[in-house]
């Protein structure tokens, strides 16, 4: 069963992650050879001040 994390900054829409899941969950199905109903999708919703990117806070770009 493929449990995938997506982590990326808060933001996004509920459509969007809908948007996001339908794809993830074809391309595994697809590619991945397995059903559906096995793959669980986690959105971690991180706030840019909570990222650090290239020595400095996502939030300071």
């Amino acid at each position: 069963m493929p449990n995938i994390t997506v982590q990326w900054y808060a933001g996004r829409t509920d459509q969007q992650k809908r948007e996001i899941t339908a794809a993830i969950t074809d391309a595994m199905v697809k590619i991945g050879k397995t059903t559906a109903d096995q793959v669980h999708i986690v959105f971690q919703d991180i706030e840019k001040t909570n990222w650090g990117v290239n020595g400095k806070l996502a939030s300071d770009k």
